[in-house]
């Protein structure tokens, strides 16, 4: 008897310990437990703009009284807290961390999206959205005034143009993988991604396909309650689920209009973007950052190398540094580079792999510079971020290490010339194509043929958001470069290792027997045992060769200058190693195709083959510029 008491006193106790651990996990693999029991949590406010359209809010703040700083995530995609009837925590992670650090989150749906009211347009709702949504956080009686935005891809497009408003409560933003909300500046011209050297990135063909809600979509009824719009998320999340689509087959449909029609996907934004020009009108409407807007505000800026646009980011860092609104906004503007795909800076590991190539240990304590610079302008904290962080911090991939800078490029960066040579035949990696610092002599151009219906396929690069179409990053392109439409040039062995960090610009002369083409470049790191990882990448439409208010087309066999838009990298060329551009005429499914007939392109089905030849001589003296580190 006495044993068996004890048996059920073991029992019980057993059971205590077991639910106490069970508890245990559970407030760890769900955020919101905690998140209970430290902080307000208020769900689905329905915050209204000016026009009258209420935007779908959650908000987390401290409890007890006091007035805190917030951090303000405005964003297309779904953070509803219940996903097919199960609780969501990346939004509840996010917002616990901040709460715990003394700050409210807020969390919001751009309108048209998801629970927020009105109409969406890519890049394309008012900008007075998000002043307006700064002005009511700032009067709520929880709020110390000081609201900081934070958000990486299309959660942080938006910034860049609200901060041109210079709304008095927006005090720092902290913005990530941020291309997409860059329209035109310095050398760029690539409206939001869309287009690169006036061709268009098919990036955007595949992520509207996944995203974008179709008008015929179920609506929430006019003036819902707080209380039916929670007691409804649980199990109504308005999240489309389109059909899984092969992109690597989708993308090949033509004409380029009717890609989405071709796999029953919305075509209402679409349609109109894909009609637009390099340089429309519409793009200087919406949500764009264009060069000639003010700027001012902080901003702790993070590029990454093998993103879709790291040119046009580390260019608008720049430009934000020599033309902000005044010298404490010029002069707090501070960038971070990582060697990761898109978005994927906490990613990087103690062997960061992108792709196939190893780039070493890249982590960084992203979290903890991020909070210094929230604490610094949200808290007014005298802390030592300006004292310890470096103004660019960028990793050299090759060597593998993180490196310091007051500027990018380093000032130790100096320009070198590598002129193209050839005896004619620098097809395929076979060929005798040389990259050198020897000028050219007598032209002996080098001819490939480019077929708009066999091009040269997408392998690895700065890529974003293709499906399954093309996969980022650095891999091998030695097997590719068999191609005879792929012109290769390379160095000899290096006898001592260099550091290529800038940008890299390019200069070639070319003729055609068509009206209009492509020219592709590409930078390439080749191992001793022949291995050739891609670093970055790059195109030209050679009707916006003269710039992008108007089209010149090509007259037979004349030869033309074409500048192509720089390529951006850090990367430290090992001894023995050589260093190789590759020149084609298609890069797809990264770039649409062009037909090569001269027309508009995107309502074409019918193509030419182009007879495509690269100059290089004293009188055409095509050539990169490499910005090398002198050490």
């Amino acid at each position: 008897m006495k044993n068996r008491t004890i048996y059920k006193l073991f029992f019980v106790f057993y059971i205590f310990i077991e639910s106490l651990s069970l508890h245990a996990q559970n407030s760890e693999n769900n955020p919101y437990k905690e998140l209970e029991q430290i902080s307000i949590i208020d769900q689905k406010v329905m915050m209204p703009m000016r026009d009258g359209i209420r935007l779908a809010t959650d908000i987390y703040r401290p409890k007890g009284e006091g007035k805190y700083p917030i951090i303000f995530s405005r964003t297309p995609y779904n953070f509803n807290r219940w996903v097919n009837g199960k609780e969501r925590t990346r939004t509840a992670k996010q917002a616990l961390e901040a709460v715990k650090r003394g700050y409210a989150y807020v969390v919001q749906n751009e309108r048209g999206r998801y629970f927020s009211e009105g109409e969406w347009d890519i890049l394309g709702v008012p900008l007075t959205d998000g002043y307006d949504a700064f002005t009511w956080m700032k009067k709520q009686e929880w709020s110390n005034g000081k609201i900081g935005t934070i958000g990486c891809s299309s959660t942080a497009e938006w910034q860049m143009a609200v901060a041109a408003l210079d709304h008095p409560s927006h005090a720092a933003m902290v913005p990530q993988g941020y291309g997409a909300g860059v329209g035109k500046v310095g050398p760029y011209n690539e409206q939001g991604n869309w287009y690169r050297g006036g061709v268009e990135q098919m990036l955007f063909f595949s992520w509207l396909y996944g995203v974008e809600h179709d008008k015929f979509k179920p609506r929430i009824p006019a003036g819902a309650t707080q209380e039916d719009l929670i007691r409804i998320s649980r199990f109504y999340d308005l999240a489309p689920k389109n059909p899984a689509v092969d992109m690597t087959e989708a993308l090949k449909h033509l004409p380029l209009q009717d890609i989405l029609k071709n796999i029953n996907g919305k075509e209402e934004i679409f349609d109109k973007m894909i009609r637009r020009t390099p340089n429309h009108e519409d793009w200087f409407k919406g949500g764009l950052y264009h060069a000639d807007d003010n700027f001012g505000v902080p901003s702790f800026w993070f590029a990454s190398w093998y993103d879709v646009s790291v040119g046009p980011n580390v260019a608008l860092f720049n430009h934000v540094r020599a033309h902000g609104k005044d010298a404490e906004v010029r002069d707090n503007q501070y960038l971070v580079i990582a060697p990761t795909l898109h978005c994927g800076y906490t990613r990087a590991t103690e062997n960061t792999v992108v792709g196939e190539r190893s780039v070493g240990d890249a982590r960084l304590n992203y979290e903890e510079q991020i909070y210094a610079w929230f604490d610094l302008w949200l808290k007014g904290e005298k802390n030592d971020f300006k004292e310890k962080t470096p103004r660019v911090q960028y990793y050299t991939m090759g060597s593998n290490k993180w490196q310091y800078s007051e500027t990018f490029p380093p000032k130790e960066a100096k320009f070198f010339t590598y002129y193209l040579n050839s005896n004619g035949n620098a097809n395929t990696l076979n060929g005798d194509g040389t990259l050198s610092t020897k000028r050219p002599g007598k032209d002996n151009p080098d001819s490939y043929m480019y077929d708009p219906m066999n091009p040269v396929t997408s392998y690895g690069g700065n890529v974003c958001c293709t499906g399954n179409a093309v996969k980022g990053g650095a891999f091998d392109q030695s097997e590719m470069e068999k191609r005879e439409d792929i012109l290769v040039y390379t160095s000899e062995p290096l006898k001592k290792g260099i550091e290529v960090t800038g940008f890299i610009e390019s200069t070639l002369y070319v003729s055609s027997d068509v009206k209009d083409t492509d020219i592709t470049i590409k930078i390439i790191d080749v191992y001793p045992d022949g291995k050739a990882y891609n670093l970055d990448e790059t195109i030209q439409r050679a009707r916006y060769r003269e710039g992008y208010d108007k089209e010149v087309f090509m007259e037979k066999d004349n030869v033309y200058k074409i500048q192509l838009s720089p390529m951006t990298t850090s990367n430290y060329f090992e001894k023995g190693h050589r260093i190789r551009i590759e020149i084609s005429s298609s890069n797809f499914p990264r770039f649409a195709r062009n037909l090569n007939t001269g027309g508009k392109n995107y309502d074409e089905k019918e193509s030419v083959i182009a007879h495509n030849k690269i100059h290089h001589s004293k009188k055409y003296p095509s050539h990169i510029k490499l910005p090398i580190v002198l050490k």
